[in-house]
């Protein structure tokens, strides 16, 4: 499991042209799921985007987490942070969990960010063709795999 996570001002994600999510302050998260990924790695990235302190105190050092500071998610699925372009330039995404599967763990990531924050966790449409806006804030974008967790 892939996630690339920007803090943000705001984001919003549209689907056929029309505003099918946003959120005003918070964390954008991308996420793809390996054809090796289980509740574990939800549950293990899950976690650690809770505790990330990565929004700012008062003298502007990060030490403040996303639940510190009652912010939004907004959870994009996007199979291609999952591409190996190790060979040629066509990116292969042969790693990418087939999509019923990671549709199945996309929702259930979705249940365990809301049970465990409480924070408004909003998302995209599995599987649709989404345009993502967003105001990075800082730029801080944070990227962790559940495979690689030194």
């Amino acid at each position: 499991m892939r996630v690339v996570i920007q803090r943000v001002k705001n984001a919003s994600v549209k689907v056929n042209n029309k505003i099918v999510s946003k959120i005003f302050f918070g964390l954008l998260v991308f996420v793809g799921f390996s054809v090796n990924d289980d509740e574990k790695d939800i549950d293990w990235i899950a976690m650690k985007i809770l505790g990330l302190r990565i929004f700012n105190d008062k003298n502007y050092k990060m030490n403040f987490s996303i639940m510190d500071v009652s912010g939004e998610l907004l959870i994009v699925s996007q199979f291609t942070l999952l591409a190996s372009s190790k060979r040629g330039n066509r990116p292969s995404y042969s790693l990418a969990a087939r999509p019923e599967n990671a549709k199945k763990l996309f929702d259930n990531f979705i249940k365990r960010l809301k049970k465990k924050s409480g924070l408004n966790v909003a998302s995209g449409i599995f599987g649709s063709d989404m345009k993502v806006n967003l105001l990075n804030d800082g730029p801080v974008t944070i990227i962790m795999d559940s495979k690689n967790r030194l």
